[in-house]
């Protein structure tokens, strides 16, 4: 209805009101005859002048009641439909979301279903014949566990497991017997007959070289603090240089490094555990040099070098580090100036060395434990010195209580001795250990085997004279 309309009614409602209440007013007096005199008194003109107000006031009150009304139910039903916008606006909204999620969910399960589809394309190109294919399917998998998130761990488990499976390197080119068959055989035939190994060998490296790359800082994609199991693989090379081991496991039990160069140079150890538990070093080289090794464990007890060089070289000891019950054959542990810091708890109890060598020269000992105590040295060296370059011991404790040296030389000749505790006693030596000349007497700190006088020589009565046997490469 329109205001307009509204007006019109109440003047109308009012004016019959008004009838109505003069005809009552009439009827209730009996309808009295007026008798006209023709005159007009001030008294009837002010009363009828105050009756058309009345009038006009009742009507007026009529209208602004109806405005009143009027405005009031216009508000209440732009209430109403402000309330009814809400709720239209509201319900829009969650089947707005509603529909998102449905969106979203059906682009998951897309998702899903596309990554599934490239994992078992990748896992079949893997076991395929061809090492081309293959090294197709390695890469796939990895660039896979670098967009999946979710299946990541999935992907990492894959690439270790091959690395697991049953592997027989290539004949290194190096060995005198294999050289022999070359020129039997001739090189064409030789490279034709081993090519399935050596293309099997790239496959690994690349499998090695991927993870290594994805555990450095530098990658754009970081798979650090994974768990990586490479039990009982077989290692002929590879690149793990400056790798993060920040979390997680990683295995290297039983692990063989048969040959080559297996890198970890410049990788940081910073929370993970690492174990090399049982694992053979059996030849060629792995090279841990400038390394650093600051928190967590890092376990290599039980584990046999046969003819390998492993290097520790200008490494960082901070954490614990176990070698204990080692057995070293014809092959070096070099820790050639490697820092041993406070935390560093280095373990080299109860091992045994036959023909083998330890090499500390140049390092430095200022802080930690480094024990070896109750090591059996048979033959071979144990060197704080070589070429005139000796470890330094300025702090923390080494130990070599109760171990043994039968035919093995301890050089120190080069050592130097400023602070902390270096103890060996009960310590038996075959052949009298080399120190540096010390006019009034053993360093403060340095304990000596029952045995030595005072200025480290070997005691007449109870230990062998100095026999002039030097060590080699001094």
């Amino acid at each position: 209805m329109s205001i307009r309309r509204a007006i019109g009614l109440g003047i109308g409602s009012g004016l019959i009101l008004v009838a109505g209440l003069v005809l009552t007013a009439l009827w209730a007096a009996g309808f009295p005859q007026f008798k006209s005199d023709g005159t007009v008194t001030a008294g009837t003109l002010f009363e009828l002048l105050k009756l058309t107000f009345s009038v006009v006031a009742g009507i007026g009150g009529a209208v602004a009641l109806v405005i009143a009304y009027r405005k009031q139910r216009v508000t209440e039903a732009q209430n109403i439909l402000a309330h009814v916008a809400d709720e239209r606006a509201a319900a829009a909204k969650i089947l707005a979301d509603a529909a998102d999620a449905r969106a979203a969910l059906e682009s998951d399960r897309t998702g899903v279903r596309i990554f599934n589809e490239r994992y078992a394309k990748a896992v079949e190109q893997l076991g395929n014949d061809k090492a081309a294919v293959r090294l197709g399917g390695v890469y796939a998998l990895a660039g896979l566990a670098d967009d999946w998130e979710a299946g990541r761990r999935t992907c990492i488990d894959v690439l270790c497991a091959y690395l697991r499976m049953p592997y027989a390197p290539p004949p290194d080119l190096n060995d005198e017997r294999v050289q022999k068959s070359v020129a039997i055989t001739g090189m064409a035939e030789w490279l034709r007959k081993n090519a399935p190994a050596k293309e099997e060998q790239q496959v690994r490296f690349t499998i090695i070289h991927l993870i290594g790359a994805h555990l450095r800082d530098t990658s754009p994609v970081s798979w650090q603090g994974h768990d990586f199991d490479f039990t009982g693989a077989i290692f002929d090379g590879g690149d793990f240089g400056g790798a993060v081991f920040s979390g997680g496991t990683v295995s290297f039990k039983q692990a063989k490094f048969t040959g080559g160069n297996t890198r970890f140079q410049g990788a940081t150890f910073s929370g993970a555990a690492v174990s090399f538990v049982g694992a053979e070093f059996a030849g060629g080289v792995v090279q841990f040099s400038e390394s650093r090794f600051m928190t967590g464990l890092v376990d290599f007890q039980d584990s046999g070098f046969t003819g390998s060089d492993v290097l520790f070289d200008s490494c960082v000891f901070a954490s614990e580090v176990l070698f204990s019950n080692i057995s070293v054959l014809a092959g070096t542990i070099y820790f050639g100036s490697t820092e041993f810091l406070d935390g560093a708890q280095v373990v080299l109890e109860g091992c045994n060395i036959t023909d083998g060598a330890l090499d500390f020269s140049g390092a430095e000992f200022s802080g930690g434990d480094v024990y070896f105590d109750g090591s059996e040295f048979i033959g071979g060296e144990v060197k704080f010195t070589s070429f005139g370059l000796g470890a330094t011991f300025s702090g923390g404790h080494v130990r070599f209580n109760s171990a043994s040296f039968s035919g093995s030389v301890a050089d120190f000749r080069s050592a130097i001795f400023s602070g902390g505790e270096v103890s060996m006693t009960d310590a038996e030596f075959e052949v009298p250990p080399l120190f540096p000349d010390w006019p009034s007497g053993p360093p403060k700190g340095l304990t000596l085997p029952a045995g030595m006088d005072a200025r480290g020589n070997p005691n007449t009565t109870s230990l062998p004279q100095r026999t002039g046997q030097q060590p080699s490469g001094v």
